[in-house]
């Protein structure tokens, strides 16, 4: 006996669920990639991309994923043998890091674990070290999923300063950008890089990248470029150049009507709808925690993000809780990735969700534990809707 008739909910820290708006957007036929609608669209996309990073800086959008804009990102100011720092919190930075070391930048990593966020006065002591400038950017994700860590951009920007060193810093904004602040120009990020299909609330196939003046002024030197994500190339009067290619107007369309959206409601009040709703995870995992069988794996509470929570799970199976939750109830949670493969599932809170969905992943959640005799604090969902009360007043 199952009681998962009806939609299945993702949990998954993406692709996120997309709203139905967005889903209608794109139930249309194609246009001219010529004519002047499409022409306004793209424009107005660049403008408003830019507008959420905080930027004053150039954004493009590219037919890709987040690895891709990883890419865009490193071809664009990097050079064969130039070297790279990558701050590991988690899985993503590393990722990005490799990505670069087979375009043949040297890469080096200051070492992280997976329950802690960056330490920013440990890149202040390391670039201080860096006395002839080898160290050409630094690479960082503000968000990492396979941890849950969120990195204090603001402060690894300003350890930077005070260390006095040139590299640029670049940020992986995948899971952060539309749920919490990114200020790129104001924290002094000179490339940031994110992907549709996360807090931007669209299907994936877009990959986004921004860049300030500095990373402008790197670009005129770099010796990766190449014609697909060449900045240069993409700056010119001609449309279809900034595709390379035919424009992926479908998800054009997608990706103007999540962000029309995303600036109806604020981006100040999405920001808080997650804290308010990430938080109600957190109390509920919390209190699912007292048994001992479960806990998290950011160990430091301020330092555990706003969109995903990567629950440990050293006392029970977390793919039976997995299995379970799809299985029985219709409810799809994310596994353990990397070394924690095995060893956690995720819960999301990121994009288009709202109190019944992460109450009602939350239930299931706290049914599964029940179902398979798994220990745990009683109260948890209940924990979570007293928060709640407590900070959406009447």
């Amino acid at each position: 006996m199952t009681v998962r008739a009806g939609r299945e909910f993702l949990a998954i820290p993406g692709p996120t669920t997309i709203p139905d708006a967005v889903l209608n957007a794109m139930h249309r036929p194609a246009v001219d990639i010529y004519a002047g609608p499409l022409l306004a669209l793209t424009d107005s996309l660049l403008r408003d991309v830019a507008r959420v990073f905080r930027t004053a800086g150039r954004a493009y959008i590219y037919i890709a994923n987040g690895h891709g804009a990883w890419e865009a990102a490193l071809t664009n100011v990097l050079s064969r043998g130039d070297k790279v720092l990558v701050l590991e919190s988690g899985r993503f930075a590393v990722g990005w890091g490799n990505n670069a070391a087979r375009m043949g930048v040297e890469v080096e990593v200051l070492k992280g674990d997976m329950h802690r966020a960056v330490r920013p006065d440990e890149v202040q002591a390391r670039l201080r070290e860096d006395r002839h400038g080898r160290i050409k950017a630094v690479l960082v994700a503000q968000i990492d999923t396979a941890s849950g860590v969120v990195n204090d951009i603001a402060a690894i920007g300003q350890a930077m300063r005070v260390a006095d060193h040139p590299a640029l810093l670049m940020v992986d904004a995948v899971a952060s950008l539309g749920c919490m602040p990114f200020e790129m120009d104001a924290w002094g990020v000179d490339v940031a890089m994110s992907g549709s299909q996360k807090g931007m609330m669209t299907p994936p196939g877009l990959g986004f990248v921004a860049a300030g003046h500095r990373a402008r002024e790197a670009h005129e030197t770099a010796g990766l470029r190449t014609p697909y994500w060449d900045w240069t190339s993409r700056d010119g009067d001609v449309h279809y150049q900034k595709y390379a290619g035919t424009p992926p107007e479908h998800l054009l369309f997608a990706l103007r009507q999540a962000l029309d959206l995303l600036f109806e409601e604020g981006l100040e009040n999405a920001f808080r709808r997650h804290r308010l709703l990430s938080e109600a995870v957190r109390r509920a995992v919390s209190v699912w925690a007292e048994g001992g069988a479960i806990g998290f794996n950011i160990t430091e509470p301020r330092e555990r993000c706003d969109t995903v929570t990567t629950v440990l799970t050293p006392g029970c199976d977390p793919e039976a809780i997995r299995d379970y939750c799809n299985r029985n109830c219709g409810v799809v949670l994310g596994h353990g990735i990397g070394e924690l493969s095995g060893k956690a599932f995720r819960v999301a809170h990121m994009g288009h969700v709202n109190a019944p969905m992460i109450l009602g992943t939350l239930s299931v959640v706290e049914m599964a534990l029940a179902a398979l005799g798994v220990p745990h604090g009683r109260g948890g969902v209940q924990a979570a809707v007293d928060w709640l009360a407590a900070e959406v007043k009447a």
